[in-house]
């Protein structure tokens, strides 16, 4: 075989061609989950923007409870709301948590105090009233931090979507009124049940007096936004894929050509 017989033979074999095409698939991949990651970030920094927007925003009633089953949670996030209705204080459920970077005097392990608030057009819907230290967790379930059940009250405090329960997430503890999830169904199960039905989402009371329990205020305005990052890893192996196809390309192009 002549050299220009040689140059003229394709280099590459089946085989070859398939690993060709699964780099250039891998690479195409690649691009587009580095797309679809951005896409997410635009998403992103608009879902930010508008929960910016509505953290500064008055406060709206709460939406009624025909309007439950239908509602878009996430439309509703961090939304400052209005409830008219009467807390059911002898319902209390505590909800352990550890609470950081405390806007009030008190941190650490604690509780989340949360209430059931009857509302005067029908329907519960619990109120995280505020964080206490874990040395007061019985006090609050058993109502030493709060009276009798007042009479109609209007309270404002921000939206929350229920929290999602993991499958690490204990059994609630009935006797002691302990829970682990501010999850509206959960916290259902542990109260009266003439209290039905109770909202898919609850409410954080804002912050209350200084030195105050429960520690109103807390609410944690946070999202995880590392979408840029998760393009550019993606984009970097697309950039990997091709640069490694292409030099064993090279090779196999040279070792043809030296070994005819």
């Amino acid at each position: 075989m002549t050299k220009a017989e040689a140059a003229r033979r394709s280099p590459l074999g089946w085989s070859d061609w398939l690993f060709t095409a699964l780099m250039l698939a891998l690479a195409v991949t690649c691009v587009f989950l580095g797309n679809w990651q951005m896409a997410r970030l635009e998403d992103k920094e608009a879902l930010m923007l508008a929960v910016d927007q509505r953290l500064t925003s008055e406060p709206v009633p709460a939406p009624a409870a025909a309007d439950w089953t239908s509602l878009d949670l996430d439309a509703w996030n961090f939304q400052p709301v209005t409830l008219t209705g009467a807390y059911r204080y002898t319902q209390t459920v505590t909800v352990f948590t550890s609470l950081s970077n405390a806007r009030g005097r008190f941190s650490g392990p604690g509780y989340w105090v949360v209430t059931p608030f009857v509302l005067d057009q029908g329907g519960t819907v619990f109120v995280n009233r505020g964080f206490v230290p874990q040395d007061y967790q019985e006090q609050a379930a058993l109502g030493d931090l709060h009276g009798d059940d007042p009479g109609s009250i209007t309270i404002a405090g921000l939206f929350r979507p229920g929290e999602q329960v993991g499958f690490m997430a204990p059994e609630p503890n009935m006797s002691d009124r302990v829970e682990w999830v501010r999850n509206p169904e959960r916290l259902a199960a542990m109260i009266d049940p003439a209290l039905a039905p109770v909202a898919p989402f609850y409410v954080d009371l804002l912050a209350a007096g200084a030195g105050d329990m429960p520690q109103g205020g807390e609410t944690v305005v946070s999202f995880s936004n590392n979408h840029f990052g998760y393009a550019l890893t993606w984009y970097g192996f697309a950039i990997v894929a091709v640069v490694m196809l292409g030099g064993w390309l090279w090779r196999q192009s040279r070792r043809e050509r030296t070994h005819p």
